[in-house]
């Protein structure tokens, strides 16, 4: 059930309206996500804020996309899994490196695998994560201030999630190949 209005640049909050413009641009098009998040001008501008600096951070778009696309399937958003999934292959990424982070487990190459699983330790134990974790993330060769970028994305992501999980944002038809259910909606 869809519970917020999916604005659009005219029909947002004025303080929205800057924010939706730059996106659309980035985009060429409005995201349902940020279409949601334009109802609340606080959200959607401190969310942009956080897009701009993670997206200038020091990782490439497919390391991006692995982080993004992890959180997704850890908090369990639908919207996002299937946003990042189309992102993901759309960057480069194998069909069967974004099959295996979909289904819950990590990518076969060795750098993405470190991130992946960084960034679901993040999740799952809510910032608590080991010298264990921390050194398989910079064995992997990833520094060790790359982790803060990592905490980045992780809320970067969960802001979306969040968003659209609590709003009911309806998936974009662009994405819809990519959608996909959390396994538990799955066996019920």
């Amino acid at each position: 059930m869809q519970r917020f209005t999916l604005q659009t640049i005219e029909s947002a909050p004025e303080k929205s309206r800057p924010a939706l413009k730059a996106l659309e641009e980035r985009f060429g098009f409005l995201p349902n996500v940020m279409a949601t998040m334009a109802n609340n001008p606080v959200l959607l501008n401190g969310f942009v804020n956080s897009f701009g600096s993670f997206h200038g951070g020091s990782f490439d778009e497919i390391e991006k996309q692995v982080l993004l696309l992890t959180n997704a399937v850890t908090i369990k958003c639908p919207w996002t899994v299937a946003a990042h999934s189309t992102f993901a292959i759309e960057d480069g990424i194998a069909e069967s490196e974004v099959k295996a982070i979909r289904d819950g487990g990590l990518p076969k190459d060795p750098k993405y695998a470190a991130l992946s699983a960084l960034t679901k330790a993040l999740i799952e134990n809510k910032g608590n994560v080991t010298d264990a974790d921390i050194d398989r993330f910079t064995s992997a060769g990833y520094s060790k201030l790359q982790i803060l970028e990592v905490v980045t994305g992780v809320g970067v992501s969960t802001m979306a999630a969040t968003t659209t999980n609590m709003a009911g944002t309806p998936i974009e038809e662009r994405f819809q190949p990519q959608a996909w259910s959390p396994p538990s909606a799955m066996a019920a």
